[in-house]
């Protein structure tokens, strides 16, 4: 089914979003109070889903992330892998899904990121993880807000006793978190704000866990909160001396990006095309 192109695969996605449209917000509205979130399953015909999975690099044709906040695989440079990837992911960002999205979430003024700035694709192998964190709250420019995460899972067979599912942290981090497994062919669509901890377990399995990534943005927040915040991580619960270090961290960055709004260095996950 590869030869079908993004708007092809975006009408697809449309129509699935489109008769669940109902059942979706009621989700989105229920939690919003938290972290208002949805999740759709069997989201693209299983052929195509699979195709896209088989498609993925291999772990060591991908920039690995790898520290005390994270350890994941990552790229954006769209150009240097299979294009279908390129194309699934940009048909989540057509015009008539994230208009569709965002009247789900009853949200104005959004917009996708061409950019692929922090989205992409991701891959979680065994013993890869994400602690509890909060998104950066701009674009790669500082001028919008990010606003909505989609995550599209394509890992045939994931069982949620694999590990590496989306954990969101609604009651705060001394609570315990909403478990979404990373089930095959399910998107999650999450809201992203100053209290929008999430994280992903640990991933137990010899598998790898494949997902692709997109952020929406707009011009307003989306809780009112008016003030820029970098990707702030935080220990789990029992991990009170991570906590402490985590902390720490975020607090430095936080003050580099006082002095520097866009920090020292260009943020390298973007997805830099030749215009040529």
């Amino acid at each position: 089914m590869s030869h079908l192109d993004r708007d092809k695969i975006a009408d697809l996605i449309f129509l699935k979003l489109k008769d669940n449209e109902e059942v979706l917000k009621n989700h989105f509205h229920q939690t919003s109070k938290g972290i208002g979130y949805f999740y759709l399953d069997n989201l693209l015909p299983d052929e195509l889903a699979r195709e896209i999975f088989d498609k993925f690099p291999r772990t060591k044709d991908v920039k690995v992330k790898k520290s005390i906040r994270e350890y994941k695989y990552v790229a954006a440079q769209m150009n240097k892998y299979h294009p279908l990837l390129e194309e699934v992911i940009y048909a989540f960002q057509d015009r008539k899904i994230v208009d569709l999205i965002a009247m789900i979430c009853s949200y104005e003024n959004v917009v996708p990121d061409k950019n692929l700035y922090a989205g992409g694709i991701s891959m979680m192998g065994k013993g890869n993880y994400l602690n509890p964190h909060l998104d950066n709250s701009h674009d790669k420019d500082v001028k919008l807000w990010r606003v909505l995460n989609l995550l599209y899972y394509v890992t045939p067979n994931w069982e949620p006793d694999n590990g590496g599912s989306l954990e969101l942290w609604p009651n705060g981090l001394k609570s315990e978190p909403v478990s979404i497994n990373s089930k095959f062919n399910r998107l999650v669509v999450m809201v992203t704000h100053k209290s929008s901890w999430h994280s992903v377990s640990k991933v137990k399995e010899d598998q790898v866990r494949c997902c692709v990534s997109n952020y929406y943005f707009s011009t307003e927040p989306v809780d009112d909160k008016t003030s820029f915040h970098v990707t702030t991580f935080r220990g789990r619960p029992g991990q009170f001396f991570k906590d402490k270090i985590l902390k720490l961290d975020s607090s430095l960055r936080m003050g580099v990006r006082k002095i520097f709004k866009k920090g020292i260095r260009e943020n390298p996950h973007v997805y830099k095309k030749d215009d040529s």
